[in-house]
């Protein structure tokens, strides 16, 4: 394994490791935890489950994998706020949305040679991409493990509150 390969490697054990942390976190949470606020005047433990899986499924076209498998669910967990759609889907349907994609990603992580990720991402034109190289489809990937290791530490609250 060169160089190239091991890093992009780290990157997506790094990711895997942030999914299976907060895999474990859900894991402990009951549909009546996870409609509670992780804190007073912020967003309910479901809200954020929605929006990793939405979040998640947008890494589809974003990375130039495939379309979206979820598409109706930016609108109400991107586009929208906490508590602005009066009906979300129910948490099991998330939870199995949520494995869904993570898994479909998994998939497409480990088919990318090492060298393709250090290509554009679907947002930048080859034009624009020619100037900002570090616009990749690696940057994604470690941008959204970042993202989704604040959220995973939000939703953690949630079981703090119940030993509380």
């Amino acid at each position: 394994m060169n160089n190239l390969e091991m890093s992009v490697n780290v990157a997506i054990n790094n990711w895997q490791q942030q999914v299976n942390a907060f895999n474990s976190v859900l894991d402990k949470l009951s549909t009546d935890d996870l409609l509670q606020e992780v804190a007073p005047n912020r967003n309910r433990g479901i809200y954020l489950l929605g929006h990793l899986v939405a979040v998640h499924d947008a890494m589809l076209p974003l990375l130039r994998f495939e379309e979206a498998l979820y598409p109706e669910l930016r609108p109400v967990f991107i586009e929208a706020a906490d508590k602005t759609t009066e009906t979300l889907p129910p948490a099991e349907q998330l939870k199995s949305q949520w494995n869904e994609v993570n898994n479909k990603l998994l998939a497409h992580y480990n088919a990318l040679p090492a060298d393709e990720w250090f290509t554009r991402h679907g947002s930048i034109s080859e034009e624009n991409f020619a100037h900002e190289p570090q616009r990749n489809r690696l940057n994604v990937l470690l941008s959204r493990t970042n993202h989704l290791s604040y959220h995973r530490g939000q939703l953690a609250f949630l079981l703090k509150k119940n030993q509380d």
